[in-house]
């Protein structure tokens, strides 16, 4: 199906084996949220783009779901947003968006694997847009966990950010962050962060395409790839950043760094 310009494009209540593949749900304000409760579903190899203020994918107390080789463009005000799920996989998908909280679990969401993903996060560039955002600082984390025994593994993040303009001002923008639960697993994860000017455009696709394939910058942008909150115990993060990049309270979690370049 090709849905565009709908308020809600597609809502479904206590889905059973439901299927939404290969469909075109952008131009939405909320593109697929799955309500109520549901098991054994899939959402995949669709192109999707909802909303500054909708869900791009939401689903609440769904077990057994997967969100798989998805394209999710920006600018909905989150990528992938679980909600009380248990044991689904989000896998495989390139998620695309201009603000933070890209995939956010909450409402106690365990036992889900999050597993090579490519994540994009840069700023806005089409000009009617530029004052918009979804309300998220950019330390609240582009993954943001909360719940137990997940597992993010091997996801690469990139970040595009003009350290003048991250939010709150001074901080550090964090790639994953671990808010609360026990038991998560986070490894060999990637985060490249570069400090980079955004130019703005009144052609949406020119400025977005060019921004995408735009890597030059003229430095690292310091980043926080890991942040394990005090109420979040018993996390596991191996390889997901350097001992600079990480923090966590290590009498209570596990940590092995990634190896630094030159260092003995």
């Amino acid at each position: 199906m090709g849905l565009v310009y709908l308020e809600h494009a597609l809502t479904v209540c206590k889905a059973d084996a439901l299927s939404i593949h290969d469909c075109f749900i952008a131009e939405c304000g909320s593109c697929i949220e799955l309500l109520g409760w549901g098991q054994a579903s899939k959402v995949t190899d669709n192109l999707i783009g909802a909303g500054p203020a909708g869900h791009s994918i939401y689903a609440e107390n769904h077990g057994g779901l997967l969100i798989a080789s998805n394209n999710v463009f920006p600018r909905g005000s989150s990528s992938v947003h679980l909600h009380g799920v248990t044991r689904s996989s989000v896998t495989s998908n390139r998620l695309h968006s201009f603000y933070p909280g890209m995939v956010v679990l909450d409402g106690s969401s365990s036992e889900n694997l999050i597993g090579s993903n490519h994540l994009l996060r840069d700023h806005e560039p089409w000009t009617p847009f530029l004052d918009i955002d979804n309300g998220r600082d950019d330390d609240e984390g582009l993954v943001r966990l909360e719940g137990s025994d997940n597992s993010v593994i091997a996801n690469h993040l990139s970040l595009a950010v003009d350290s003048a303009r991250v939010r709150p001002a001074g901080r550090r923008p964090v790639a994953i962050r671990v808010v609360s639960g026990s038991g998560n697993y986070v490894a060999n994860n990637h985060v490249v962060a570069r400090d980079t000017s955004a130019e703005a455009s009144d052609s949406c696709f020119e400025a977005q395409v060019g921004a995408m394939l735009t890597t030059d910058a003229s430095q690292r942008l310091d980043t926080t790839t890991v942040l394990v909150e005090d109420s979040a115990t018993m996390t596991t993060v191996v390889d997901s950043g350097t001992e600079g990049q990480v923090v966590l309270d290590r009498s209570v979690n596990a940590f092995r760094a990634t190896p630094e370049i030159g260092a003995r």
